[in-house]
């Protein structure tokens, strides 16, 4: 398994992947249609490809045997970097793949001169809530997103470098 940066012929993958995962996930906190909607609304290729051509955002991906498993989406703004969204496909959890991504994104946004990584989840996802702790993030916040048009809690954790 390597994690790199995606490229646009990896949009496909990272949609199925963010499908998967929401599919698994959520199906307690989120509608299965307001989570069709986010899925094509927060990862619809032109979107996505549009991030990963962008300067200001980083989406790496966990590649291996199985194609695109796993990727990351994370912004470095000024001192703070941001990872916005983490997933790994359901069949390829506990395989160390949400850990190594995590550490790469981690790693590139220090690279950028970031001295914080925020990281934000759903608060009713509490897979996603352990994960983060359980890699030394600190909850700080509590904030909201909209996901097709309903408003959701969101937790923000952070890690120091």
């Amino acid at each position: 398994m390597i994690v790199r940066e995606a490229g646009t012929d990896d949009v496909d993958a990272i949609e199925a992947v963010a499908r998967a995962s929401w599919e698994t996930d959520y199906p307690a906190i989120l509608s299965r249609e307001t989570a069709r909607e986010g899925v094509e609304e927060w990862y619809g290729a032109d979107r996505l490809a549009a991030e990963i051509g962008s300067d200001d955002a980083l989406v790496p991906v966990a590649d291996g045997e199985a194609g695109v498993v796993g990727f990351a989406h994370a912004v470095a703004e000024e001192s703070d970097g941001t990872i916005l969204r983490l997933y790994v496909a359901p069949n390829h959890r506990r395989e160390g793949v949400g850990g190594d991504l995590l550490d790469h994104t981690r790693e590139a946004l220090i690279e950028r001169g970031v001295e914080r990584v925020r990281a934000m989840v759903l608060a009713a996802n509490d897979p996603g809530n352990e994960f983060y702790r359980r890699h030394g993030f600190k909850l700080a916040a509590e904030s909201g997103t909209v996901i097709a048009g309903t408003s959701y809690e969101e937790n923000v954790y952070v890690a120091e470098r």
